[in-house]
């Protein structure tokens, strides 16, 4: 019988800017047999998220990798030898698996879940927490979106905003997009049912935004920071929100992030800013889950993915986050 091999992406160079191939290795290691306690699984799709370029500068406010270590990653695969009581062989399971093809957990640090209805790599989008969980909360409860609302959502054609758009949209707003080039604003307003999209590569936002909605942005949903972040402000509506999701323009020079120069309109305004991530709300995952599951499954729910393959291009999908080069959820398929 061939003994597994168990393939990482590792840190070697810490990024200056922009990631680079050669900051990291692809390295090997042979798979022993979980000890008493543990599981092992076999991992077959990883998420691509932003928080993992985030966790590679010092100082990140995710755990940084050091020089030698696996990335972070979560991921989705099935439970292949097991040592522990919780975790049965052929157990469809999800969890921070690190960049790699095996993981070796116990039953605390997995989570076992149901793919009867679903893809197993749902788990990791429409149902994940780096996705649809994030898109959800942040705009029902952050926000507080309700019928009438007009929301105006940066990254609209990425993993966070694709989704968060469309629950808006549910809750009865008018749901405005930023998104960059026409392919992707195409696929906002047609596949997605936004009400209308701004082309950021092409267009003024800041005029678009005032052209869109005269009367201002009630509910800001950001992912980008940066340029767009102060158009938003500039445009928020009288007790309008901002909801600080992301900042994907900000992560390559964590050491001297560009903060809005426009704040004051919050004070001018009565409007308020409130960042979050998804950890807060992990009380209601199932909640959550369950509510967008029903959306999926009745059509309500359009969702696009972006898979790479192999784990050895991870670092090419990491950098894809960043070059707009996908649309969507990206995942890496390893197994």
């Amino acid at each position: 019988m061939t003994k597994r091999v168990n393939r990482k992406c590792t840190l070697v160079r810490r990024p200056q800017g922009r990631p680079r191939s050669a900051d990291f290795a692809i390295v090997e290691a042979p798979v022993e047999a979980p000890p008493e306690g543990c599981a092992l699984i076999a991992v077959e799709h990883l998420s691509i998220d932003p928080f993992i370029r985030a966790a590679l500068n010092p100082g990140s406010a995710h755990p940084p990798v050091a020089l030698g270590e696996v990335l972070p990653a979560l991921g989705v695969g099935r439970v292949v030898e097991s040592n522990c009581d919780g975790l049965r062989v052929g157990d469809p399971v999800c969890g921070t698996f690190m960049a790699q093809t095996c993981a070796t957990l116990p039953p605390m640090a997995v989570e076992v879940v149901d793919d009867s209805r679903v893809p197993l790599r749902t788990y990791l989008g429409a149902l994940g927490s780096t996705a649809g969980l994030t898109a959800y909360f942040g705009i029902l409860e952050v926000g507080g979106v309700s019928e009438g609302d007009v929301v105006l959502m940066s990254a609209a054609a990425g993993a966070v905003g694709s989704i968060a758009g469309q629950i808006a949209k549910l809750a009865g707003a008018r749901v405005i997009g930023i998104a960059g080039g026409p392919e992707k604003a195409r696929f906002v307003c047609d596949e997605l049912g936004f009400d209308a999209c701004i082309d950021y590569k092409h267009e003024d936002v800041a005029a678009r935004i005032a052209e869109l909605a005269p009367a201002g942005v009630d509910v800001f949903f950001d992912n980008v920071g940066g340029p767009i972040l102060d158009a938003a402000l500039d445009n928020i509506a009288n007790e309008g929100r901002v909801v600080l999701c992301g900042a994907m323009t900000q992560y390559d020079h964590m050491e001297r992030v560009e903060g809005p120069s426009l704040y004051l309109r919050l004070a001018e305004r009565h409007a308020r800013m409130e960042g979050f991530t998804v950890l807060h709300f992990h009380a209601r995952y199932e909640e959550g889950r369950r509510q967008l599951a029903e959306w999926l499954t009745n059509g309500a729910l359009a969702v696009r993915e972006h898979v790479d393959e192999g784990i050895e291009n991870l670092p090419r999908a990491l950098l894809r986050l960043f070059d707009g080069s996908h649309i969507g959820k990206l995942l890496l398929k390893v197994g």
